[in-house]
């Protein structure tokens, strides 16, 4: 039987709780996403081959890091979900600008490949819910299917906003409005909760990566024009205060579940 990470017969979460701040931090991390690897790749010059190694590098640092904690700890967490958003903007650009694959087919194919991820995780271990993630195997579907979220919210956002002309402000609005549709149905209606949270988990990277876009694109391209570097510097700080403010205040700390 696998082992879980317990402490005197305790079992802890390996995640947050799913709170208001979980949301705004994971719409801050995939903004910073899509503006960092921006960044690194133009403004720095170091390309997207270069940027992906080192962003990739950095990645399996960060999580040895998270799978080698017992339970949830806010900055090791949310670096490693900071880089995991640059990275699978990377994977996505580096399959459409240096490979040529359309964003159509990048956007059906990592949905496949999450679809696949989620039926693999779910006849493992008969469940979804980030509520029980306190195994390593069930971390690691965790954060397996959170880098396809990522590339596929990438692929989708920017198909959305570049390739069908939609603008990137109106891209926002529009994933902005499908969140709150799926809000509104899991409170009111009752749509099962694993699958509200993964839908709405999918659809705030587009939207993150819509408002990064907006703020650091130049105007003649539909953007306010603050640049990718003044962009990622905003979304940082917003994120590492967010990120103190939780780790003093320990708000987003799921319950302990008694170890069978």
């Amino acid at each position: 039987m696998e082992k879980s990470f317990t402490t005197s017969g305790q079992l802890f979460n390996k995640v947050p709780e799913v709170t208001l701040f979980f949301w705004i931090i994971k719409v801050l991390c995939t903004t910073v996403g899509e503006t960092a690897a921006d960044f690194l790749n133009s403004n720095l010059g170091m390309g997207l081959t270069g940027t992906s190694l080192v962003m990739g590098a950095l990645l399996i640092v960060a999580l040895i890091f998270q799978f080698r904690s017992r339970q949830y700890k806010p900055g090791i967490y949310w670096i490693a979900v900071v880089l995991i958003s640059v990275v699978g903007t990377l994977i996505t650009d580096n399959l459409t600008d240096n490979l040529g694959i359309s964003l159509v087919t990048t956007t059906i194919v990592f949905a496949i490949a999450l679809t696949i991820v989620f039926i693999a995780w779910y006849r493992t271990e008969k469940t979804l819910s980030i509520h029980s993630i306190f195994t390593r195997r069930r971390e690691a579907f965790y954060w397996l299917a959170i880098l396809f979220t990522f590339a596929l919210g990438t692929a989708a956002g920017d198909l959305l906003a570049e390739t069908l002309k939609v603008g990137y402000l109106l891209s926002a609005v529009i994933f902005a409005v499908a969140i709150a549709l799926i809000t509104v149905a899991h409170l009111v209606f009752r749509l099962n909760a694993v699958f509200a949270f993964w839908s709405a988990y999918i659809l705030t990277r587009p939207l993150g990566a819509s408002i990064g876009d907006y703020f650091s694109q130049a105007h003649k391209d539909g953007g306010l024009g603050l640049g990718t570097t003044i962009t990622s510097i905003i979304f940082l700080s917003a994120i590492l205060v967010t990120v103190i403010y939780l780790t003093v205040t320990k708000r987003d700390v799921m319950a302990v579940k008694e170890a069978a």
